[in-house]
């Protein structure tokens, strides 16, 4: 394939991704929907955790579509978008799961999120309330991109931020973890790949789109219902 075929393909991809973040940015914005409408499910409980700039109605497509099966999904509305420090928001979501009283929980992460979940299984859960969690598209290794932000809430990502170093050398958690990714995330050219976890790659290219990719909604089905 040449380069410039390449190029067109994928800005072609990136002008979607962008598009799918863009509405569900609106949804979010727009909807009424209540952090706790649907936690009242039966089934398994889930924690749902978004990534940076990302509200917790960001993840509205995957609370509705587990809600619909029988999911008790929970939310952390306290991470607003998410431009905390990692740290924080796992010890809030630490905080969550002992106040609900939550557990044999599957957290459910998409980028950020996953470092938050991954931090918390290790440090922040000493009663073992969490049993897994399903990441998608997490910067594992960080991102060599985050190097060209001046944003703490994105510098954060820098494959040499202690946070990130210190995650990485955390490698009891991760057979316990589920990594599914794009072939192909813009963000994450390190790619999401984390060594003695479960790797899914995702058919659909992006950092957004995947989010409703259709491999990962079986993946969800399979393991959450």
């Amino acid at each position: 394939m040449s380069w410039v075929v390449r190029f067109v393909r994928q800005t072609w991809w990136r002008v979607r991704d962008y598009v799918a973040v863009c509405r569900w940015q609106a949804a979010a914005a727009v909807s009424r929907a209540r952090p706790d409408d649907f936690a009242g499910g039966s089934g398994r409980t889930v924690v749902l955790l978004p990534g940076v700039y990302e509200p917790w109605g960001f993840l509205l497509p995957w609370a509705r579509f587990l809600d619909e099966r029988g999911v008790s999904v929970h939310v952390l509305p306290e991470l607003g978008v998410n431009r905390g420090a990692i740290p924080d928001a796992a010890a809030a979501l630490g905080r969550h799961l002992v106040d609900h009283d939550l557990r044999e929980v599957t957290l459910l992460a998409h980028s950020k999120g996953g470092l938050i979940g991954k931090l918390a299984m290790s440090h922040e859960d000493p009663d073992g309330r969490i049993v897994d969690m399903i990441a998608v598209n997490t910067p594992f290794a960080g991102s060599r991109y985050a190097r060209w932000f001046l944003v703490g809430a994105v510098r954060a990502f820098v494959p040499t931020n202690a946070t990130i170093v210190a995650l990485a050398a955390e490698v009891e958690t991760n057979a316990r973890i589920t990594s599914a990714h794009s072939f192909w995330d813009p963000h994450v050219p390190e790619g999401s790949e984390l060594a003695g976890a479960a790797d899914v790659v995702l058919p659909t290219p992006g950092h957004f789109r995947p989010l409703t990719d259709g491999r990962l909604l079986d993946l969800l089905v399979e393991r959450l219902t």
